[in-house]
């Protein structure tokens, strides 16, 4: 895991914006769970999703999207890819494709091709949380230093608010 983080680091430092690593168990990495910890607010933490068509060989993108937010399957994502079947990428694709586990996944270090789409809402907060590439590291960062990645691309309702009751 620690060439994982530290490949993240690099990948974070290199945008030249600002960021700050916080350290959390890996049993709290869930996204409910790491804010009801750490005192994160969930509008504030943004969930990266990998995506697949189905078939013989999948097209895949990284989706980044708040966690009050829904991501946008079977009709945004489904377009882009160009594909009629599209789902969540299984945890072992996910792990095979970007190296990173379910509950890491950040946009950070992933492999060159790999498209990541954000969702245009995520820029909207002053501050947001994403996945460190490991269960145990996350990182706190503007919006601004995301959107310096080179495989960034901010995608209008790629991701839809989730009903309160």
């Amino acid at each position: 895991m620690d060439d994982l983080e530290e490949r993240v680091r690099a990948a974070a430092a290199a945008t030249g914006g600002p960021w700050r690593e916080v350290a959390c168990d890996p049993d709290l990495a869930d996204t409910a769970a790491f804010c009801d910890r750490y005192g994160f607010s969930p509008a504030d933490s943004a969930n990266t999703i990998v995506v697949a068509s189905k078939g013989e060989s999948p097209v895949m993108a990284a989706c980044l999207v708040l966690a009050t937010h829904r991501l946008d399957v079977n009709g945004v994502v489904r377009r882009r890819l160009g594909a009629r079947k599209v789902s969540f990428a299984p945890a072992e694709l996910t792990a095979e494709v970007t190296g990173m586990v379910m509950g890491g996944v950040t946009p950070f270090g992933l492999p060159a091709g790999l498209p990541v789409w954000v969702d245009a809402a995520v820029l909207e907060r002053d501050e947001i949380v994403v996945g460190g590439g490991s269960r145990s590291m996350k990182l706190v960062l503007p919006p601004s230093t995301l959107a310096a990645l080179d495989s960034v691309e901010v995608v209008e309702g790629l991701a839809r608010p989730i009903p309160t009751e």
